[in-house]
């Protein structure tokens, strides 16, 4: 294959088949059997370069060449089985000294005479074959090599041997030769760092674990070129060895107890790793290991001096009058030998403070409170100090006690200036206050007399001008109108520094710090004036807005303030802040103004007035514009808005109604029906309704055509002579109540009769369910009397009762026309029979 053609500059040249091996020059050689099953094979060449990031591909296609085959059809002799040939792996020692050319291996073919060899290199960092390392003997198949070889870069090699005839034919296969560089001891170990650098507490324990050294080495892993021990050569300062290593890991661990910082802060370590598991032969490094040992607050601090004596003036403030020295051997700067003052005794009433100077670790006394040289002119302070950090107790060392220093303080006497007392005074005034309130006084006195005689006082320059100082009696008195909306005033209080001067011209200061309380300015007042109510009469709410703060805001108390519109509107708490407005009753649809008076938690009332737009609509939105004249909306009167339960129960009675009135149609349209009713209707109807087995047919002459004079056709029933029941046709029909023999009956009224003028009593079918229930009643009494008696008017037998029982448990009994009722009170439960009931009477005035 032509290699340059595709890329000039190709760094790496490799198949994706790993069957075929290229050369640089082009030439592909197999390295193992092919078989061209399929009489053709492709693969692919890649070729890359690394600098230009450039890559290509040639695809070569194998086709299987038959021609050849023919070469061993005419030799019948060469057809048998050889062995293959196939040397050991081979092996040369890292850094040989020669001679050389140095032989590694012969390879011999029985059929071929030509050997050539194509080898690779295989270890980290290898870009390509070494050039001229190896070559074959053309003749005899002797490999050798030119050079010494280092492991460390090429570990192995792979040599492809090719066996050739004098004509070029390949009778062998390729066979793949394996030379290992066997690894020579030529690499010391080396630590992987020049300086380790370790931390240790003193007065750490035995065992405890200080660091690791690391080392490696570069020959042949897991050998004895590679195994380690490590091993301390010298220690600095060179005392008594604290500190161990483990020889197979390098760690590093305290031996002795004795570490301590203030004699040795820091140990340097020389430590020695060797190769061939330390024998004396093997390769060996050294390097530094540096420990520091960290401070541990082992040492208590101490006073320099057991006594310590100061001076002061009286009434001085603020002054520092001491600095005390401590002694600590801790390391300097660590909270280990930071010191931290105390006053243990005779600074019962604060005069005294001591801190620590963090630059120089010396504590630092004060006077925080005016001494009176009147009343003691010596004080003695006891002081202690301690570290930041919690004290370690050290190894084979005793407890220490606390170190104390006790501290004489002078009072030195001098001609003071007027005292005032309290040196702050705290003065509180309301807010809105009146220009010239007395809001206090403040005097001073002169400590040598103990009066205030010749006394002047003044506001020092630069305070606030809303308060002044009357100059010889000291009343505190504001100048302004105090507002804490405005100014200086806003925050709320004011610190002044007030001079008394003597006769003698000595000054004392005091300071009066006046705090402005909140006061009740702004009276509440509701944000918004103007609202729709429609007529479900939900209640408006209502939201009041101060300006003041507590105490004087909320809880807001509403109530309306026109007496004559109380009585139809009224006020219902809802928070504190906020309020519901609603009508007491019924009133007509329209605006209303009203004005709501609203207090604040401290008494100050507001009225605001509300304008309500009592609108007929379902939402606020569906009210009319503001500018329509009220006069004009439709005025309804008292009692006329209806509830949703008022709603809700008109319409189950309609619907109650409705189901009353299908009930009474369907009754009513039997009638209108136009085939004549036979003389054993009633036995009929009644053996197809109540039987439940065949039985004995009873007739019931008695129910005959009802005679009328109109058109339209009515019948009815007749009990001997008197007429019990009728039910005439026509467009309209009343349930009339007739006066005779104690019977109600139905009496029918058509277009042209009864009414006196020809016009209909009643729509149709229209009853009320008392009407329904007092006609029928009676009639379905004397309905079930009759069906209880034969032809003869004698009772039927006993064993037409056994068709009556409808099982055990019945409340209602039996509702069979031949039941045996005895008592017209015995049919009360019909009226609680609504389908059953509504399909009998059905059947009774149809049959």
């Amino acid at each position: 294959v032509n290699l340059k053609e595709c890329l000039q500059s190709a760094e790496s040249i490799s198949s994706s088949d790993p069957v075929f091996k290229i050369l640089e020059d082009g030439s592909v050689y197999t390295t193992s059997v092919v078989s061209l099953s399929s009489e053709k094979k492709t693969f692919t060449i890649l070729l890359k370069d690394i600098q230009e990031h450039i890559e290509k591909k040639i695809h070569v296609n194998l086709v299987a060449d038959k021609e050849k085959k023919t070469r061993y059809a005419r030799d019948t002799v060469l057809k048998r089985t050889k062995r293959r040939w196939g040397p050991i792996p081979s092996v040369m020692i890292e850094n040989s000294l020669g001679p050389f050319p140095l032989q590694i291996q012969q390879v011999q073919s029985d059929t071929a005479q030509n050997y050539t060899i194509y080898y690779s290199a295989s270890g980290p960092g290898i870009d390509q074959d070494p050039k001229g390392l190896f070559y074959i003997e053309k003749e005899t198949g002797n490999i050798f090599a030119t050079r010494a070889v280092d492991r460390e870069q090429y570990p192995s090699f792979q040599i492809i041997c090719f066996a050739s005839t004098p004509d070029g034919y390949s009778p062998e296969v390729p066979l793949v030769h394996t030379i290992r560089i066997e690894d020579d001891n030529d690499n010391a170990p080396y630590f992987t760092q020049d300086v380790f650098e370790f931390c240790v507490p003193e007065n750490s324990k035995p065992g405890v674990t200080v660091g690791q050294m690391m080392a490696e080495d570069r020959d042949e892993p897991y050998t004895l070129h590679t195994t380690l021990k490590y091993r301390i050569v010298s220690q600095d300062p060179p005392v008594t060895p604290v500190f161990g290593i483990h020889g197979d890991t390098g760690v590093i661990s305290v031996l002795s107890p004795q570490l301590d910082r203030e004699l040795v802060p820091k140990y340097t370590l020389l430590i020695e790793v060797r190769d061939m598991a330390g024998q004396p032969f093997g390769l060996c490094t050294t390097g530094t290991a540096v420990i520091k040992i960290e401070d541990t607050n082992d040492n208590a601090p101490s006073f320099k001096h057991m006594q310590y004596e100061a001076r002061v003036e009286e009434n001085r403030v603020n002054v520092e009058i001491l600095r005390v020295t401590v002694l600590d051997h801790d390391e300097p700067g660590s909270p280990g030998s930071g010191a931290v003052f105390e006053i243990i005794r005779g600074n019962d009433d604060r005069s005294f403070e001591i801190t620590t100077d963090r630059n120089t670790n010396e504590g630092i006394l004060c006077v925080v409170k005016g001494l009176d040289y009147e009343i003691s002119k010596q004080r003695t302070l006891v002081i202690s100090v301690n570290n930041e950090a919690p004290y370690v107790l050290a190894p084979h060392s005793r407890q220490l006690a606390q170190s104390t220093s006790t501290v004489i303080v002078h009072v030195l006497d001098v001609d003071e200036g007027p005292v005032f007392k309290p040196c702050l005074l705290t003065l509180e005034v309301k807010e809105c206050e009146e220009m010239g309130t007395l809001i206090g006084r403040y005097v001073a006195e002169d400590p040598e007399t103990g009066n205030s005689e010749g006394i002047c006082y003044r506001i020092a320059p630069g305070q606030c001008n809303w308060i002044n100082i009357a100059e010889k009696t000291g009343e505190v008195r504001t100048s302004k109108i105090l507002d804490r909306d405005v100014g200086d005033m806003r925050r709320g209080q004011c610190n002044i520094t007030v001079l008394a001067i003597d006769r003698n011209g000595k000054t004392g200061t005091g300071t009066i710090q006046v705090i402005i309380r909140p006061g009740n300015k702004n009276y509440p007042r509701i944000a918004k004036n103007e609202y729709i109510m429609c007529r479900d009469r939900k209640p408006i709410c209502l939201t009041a807005q101060d300006g003041d703060v507590s105490p004087f805001s909320m809880p807001f108390v509403y109530r309306v303030a026109d007496r004559s519109l109380s009585s139809s509107w009224k006020i219902t708490p809802h928070n504190d802040k906020s309020a519901y407005l609603s009508p007491r009753g019924d009133i007509p649809f329209g605006k209303y103004t009203i004005p709501i008076s609203v207090s604040d938690n401290g008494g100050k009332q507001g009225v605001s007035y509300i304008t309500v737009n009592y609108c007929n609509c379902d939402t606020p939105s569906d009210c009319i514009d503001e500018g329509t004249d009220p006069r004009d909306l439709p005025r309804a009167g008292p009692n006329v808005s209806l509830g949703v339960w008022a709603i809700l129960a008109m319409i189950l009675g309609s619907l109650l109604l409705l189901l009353i009135l299908i009930t009474i149609c369907g009754c009513c349209g039997s009638g209108i029906m136009h085939r004549p009713v036979t003389d054993d209707c009633a036995n009929h109807n009644l053996i197809i309704s109540n039987t439940e087995a065949p039985g004995e047919e009873v007739m019931d002459h008695n129910i005959i055509p009802l005679q009328n004079t109109n058109d339209q056709g009515g019948y009815g029933i007749k009990t001997g002579d008197q007429q019990t029941f009728e039910m005439v046709k026509g467009k309209g029909h009343t349930l009339e109540s007739i006066k005779g023999a104690g019977h109600q009956t139905l009496g029918s009224v058509n277009e042209g009769g009864g009414g006196g003028g020809g016009q209909p009593v009643m729509d149709t079918c229209r009853y009320s369910y008392s009407e329904w229930h007092n006609f029928t009643h009676p009639r379905l009494g004397e309905k079930v009397h009759l069906c209880r008696q034969d032809e003869e008017q004698k009772h039927s037998e006993d064993y037409l009762l056994s068709y009556n029982y409808e099982g055990k448990g019945s409340l209602a009994g039996s509702v069979g026309c031949c039941s045996d009722q005895h008592e017209e009170e015995a049919l009360d439960f019909l009226d609680q029979l609504e389908p059953k009931f509504r399909t009998l009477a059905e059947t009774c005035i149809k049959r």
